[in-house]
Order: structure tokens, then sequence, then C-alpha cells
């Protein structure tokens, strides 16, 4: 029998479950750690993924709960588009990926997890990162907690002029 070791997943497996959409955020910010909130915008926020398909993986998301790319407002859209602009510079400066999967998924049958709210992923790459745990074992390594990421990239988001054009 393998063991690979997550200790981290404890707190998701026996915590509670969310009953409300986990990308409808409080207008208060006293979560914003604990919920791995980077940067909140005007119209959209960048937050970590949870369960990363790699270290650094962001998902830039509006406040308002939307499922249709073509539902979000010219503002909403536009600073969606900043946001991610502006992750894929402090992705590149922080990890120096050398490459970067952006990507929405609309739909449970285009893949998306979480439907009801549209959000782009935003997953640095490096040659070799699926390496042979993923092809054999269908196994991520992740090597960094995502705390050590939250605390390393929230200094690059606090950079980011608050709720103006990026």
């Amino acid at each position: 029998m393998k063991t690979l070791w997550a200790p981290w997943r404890l707190e998701y497996i026996l915590g509670p479950k969310p009953d409300t959409c986990v990308f409808c955020l409080p207008e208060h910010t006293q979560e914003d750690e604990e919920r791995l909130i980077l940067y909140r915008g005007k119209f959209n926020f960048v937050i970590m993924n949870k369960f990363p398909y790699n270290n650094g993986h962001l998902m830039v998301t509006p406040y308002r709960h939307v499922m249709n790319l073509a539902e979000l407002s010219v503002d909403e859209a536009h600073e969606n588009m900043d946001l991610i602009q502006a992750c894929v510079r402090i992705l590149n400066e922080r990890f120096s990926p050398q490459g970067i999967n952006v990507g929405l998924n609309l739909g449970e049958a285009a893949g998306a997890g979480i439907r009801e709210h549209l959000h782009f992923h935003l997953v640095p790459r490096w040659n070799g990162d699926s390496s042979f745990m993923a092809v054999m074992d269908e196994t991520r390594v992740i090597p960094e907690h995502l705390n050590a990421t939250y605390a390393a990239l929230k200094p690059y988001f606090e950079r980011l002029p608050a709720g103006e054009q990026l």
C-alpha cells in the first residue's frame, strides 16, 4: 500500500461544509486569509484554489453570482481580464513558471466543478511538473503548503491599486 501524506486536508474532511456558494463572499474581510482571498477589486476578486493542480493555482471570479460569461457587465468583464493579466505577471515574478494555463469551464459538461459561479483558473506549469506521480498513480505533489504560498503571494497583491484600473 502507498501512503501520501496531506494533513491539511483533514480540516476540510472533518470540517463543516458550506451550504452556500464558496465564491459568494461576505462584504467584510475578516475571513480573507482563511478563505485564501488575495485581492478584492471593485467587481472581481482573486482567490487561491484550496485543492490546487499546482503551486500558485489562482482563480479570478466576479463577486456577482453568475454562471454565464455573456452575463458579465462590461465593467465586470474588463476588470476580470485586468486581474487575469495581473495574476500572470505575479505568478511569473513569484514562481518563474515555464507556462501558465488560463481557463474557464462553463457548465458541468465542460468540467466546471462549481458551475453556478463562473471563475477563471490560472495554473503555473513547469516542464515535467506532472512527473511520474500523476502519470503512474494519478497523484499530484504540491511541494509548498497553501498557507506558505498565500503568505508569499499576498505582498504582490497588496501592491495592486484597490478598486482602480490595474
